[in-house]
């Protein structure tokens, strides 16, 4: 193919370029996207870091340790009695595994429903309107397209204290392929991967310690969720460590362990594991990315410089997704890619960064979308705030889960919704509406006037609203304002 046949190239196929991609062909632009990803046996895999080793594989194996927990402790509460249940890790992963294939598979249909050509190898800018594609086999073609998209997504952190060894420490990926449950297993971050990791691992069957740096659990979110969460968590059999701070790590094969060296307020410890994952953030894979003069704005973390269009520095080249500033959702990076087609179109598309909501998966789920209540604080914001437990849902009774609240932060004077968190089962999906009240600048008065379905956990939110208003029907009446 000639280099000027493509309208847009988009460099790396997780959520953010591959949608990108899909976005710009149905948009009428001639699209090539270039993603290096292979899997452990050396094929080629659309959906990145996301699909392949991230978002949706320790969401099947969420699912499946809670189905495990749940069988062997809960199900005789209601009325249902089973025999000895064993666990099948090999099974659990190989269903893991055809999940991964057959929406990596789903990728690939639709680049070819839409007429996008995937391009295997790597790809590099070296320059305004040129892009260096060099393939697995090592063949290296010049691509110059009218515009680029970078997408190159984000890697694991690793800390010179506790490096790799691809056994006895590992990062995400490898805490996702164990072959066998550890005994004892030790996790570096107590953030989002970290929780769900730990989570996965102490369902299953293993002792797990979460070692945290910082001084308070879950710094990002609601302190009134993070204070419950931690209760929660910790009660569940998590060994939250907070300002513990890792200083070193040794691994002994002939014992099969690891030993890690941690301080905190009350001195030096150390503590044996038979595995440790490190999830300690994510930073940009941009690497590699650029090649030769080109004038590509690149921050000391590796993240691309762009406004608030996804523009770079360099004329018709964009970068969406893990890559650029912003929290590293896959949701974000999907919508990004989505706008900057969009835009390339001819379109005034633009993303309300304010109405990104962010999810973890544990049991229970914590989902929030806004302002948190200490953030309003800070800025002298007046709000009223309405909290609703669901231990006065009847729905959540019926599922004896009711665990956790929705609360809702609205503006004292306007009654406009400026934050919405919950912690609860399905916390991930009652964001949702409250995603869409903010998007639309809805007041708490507009959800307390709108009929929710009875009984279901979503009139958890219609009633958080209404306590936001001091009239809550199902508990206490009682009006918060900060």
């Amino acid at each position: 193919m000639a280099q000027q046949d493509y309208d847009v190239v988009v460099i790396g196929a997780g959520p953010a370029g591959y949608v990108a991609a899909i976005r710009c062909a149905q948009l009428g632009l001639k699209t090539a996207c270039i993603d290096r990803w292979r899997d452990d046996a050396g094929k080629e895999r659309l959906g990145g870091t996301c699909l392949n080793v991230g978002c949706i594989p320790s969401k099947a194996l969420l699912e499946s340790s809670e189905l495990y927990e749940h069988t062997r402790k809960h199900l005789n509460t209601h009325g249902v009695h089973v025999g000895d249940v064993e666990l099948d890790l090999a099974g659990m992963m190989a269903r893991k595994d055809r999940l991964i294939g057959n929406l990596t598979q789903g990728i690939q249909g639709l680049f070819k429903a839409n007429k996008v050509t995937w391009l295997k190898g790597q790809g590099q800018l070296q320059g305004e309107r040129k892009v260096c594609f060099t393939s697995h086999d090592g063949k290296e073609e010049i691509l110059e397209p009218e515009h680029i998209i970078l997408a190159p997504g984000s890697h694991s952190v690793e800390l010179p204290c506790a490096p790799y060894d691809g056994k006895y420490i590992v990062d995400s990926t490898g805490a996702l392929a164990f072959d066998q449950v550890p005994k004892r297993l030790g996790v570096i971050g107590g953030g989002v991967i970290g929780l769900e990791l730990g989570s996965v691992w102490r369902r299953l069957g293993s002792e797990v310690v979460v070692l945290e740096a910082q001084d308070r659990f879950l710094s990002f979110c609601d302190d009134q969720v993070s204070q419950e969460a931690l209760k929660i968590f910790g009660k569940q059999g998590l060994d939250i460590r907070l300002s513990a701070r890792v200083t070193d790590t040794q691994v002994d094969e002939d014992k099969g362990t690891v030993t890690v060296m941690y301080e905190d307020e009350q001195g030096r410890h150390e503590e044996r594991f038979d595995r440790l994952v490190v999830c300690v953030g994510r930073r940009p894979a941009t690497d590699g990315l650029v090649s030769g003069p080109v004038e590509l704005l690149i921050d000391e973390r590796g993240a691309i410089h762009v406004d608030d269009h996804c523009k770079t520095t360099l004329p018709n080249v964009y970068a969406v997704g893990d890559a650029v500033r912003g929290p590293m959702l896959a949701h974000k990076g999907s919508e990004e890619g989505v706008m900057v087609a969009e835009r390339i179109a001819g379109m005034g598309t633009a993303l309300n960064y304010e109405t990104i909501p962010s999810v973890i998966y544990t049991l229970p789920e914590i989902a929030w979308v806004g302002k948190t209540e200490q953030e309003l604080k800070s800025k002298g914001i007046p709000y009223a705030v309405g909290v609703f437990p669901f231990a006065a849902s009847g729905r959540a009774r019926a599922m004896e889960d009711t665990t956790g609240f929705v609360k809702l932060l609205a503006h004292a004077d306007t009654d406009r919704l400026l934050g919405a968190h919950v912690i609860s089962s399905r916390a991930s999906e009652l964001i949702a509406e409250c995603v869409i009240a903010l998007e639309f600048g809805a007041s708490s008065e507009d959800l307390g006037r709108t009929v929710f379905a009875h009984p279901t956990l979503s009139e958890a939110v219609h009633e958080a609203a209404l306590a936001t208003l001091g009239h809550p029907l199902h508990i206490p009446p009682g009006k918060k304002k900060g």
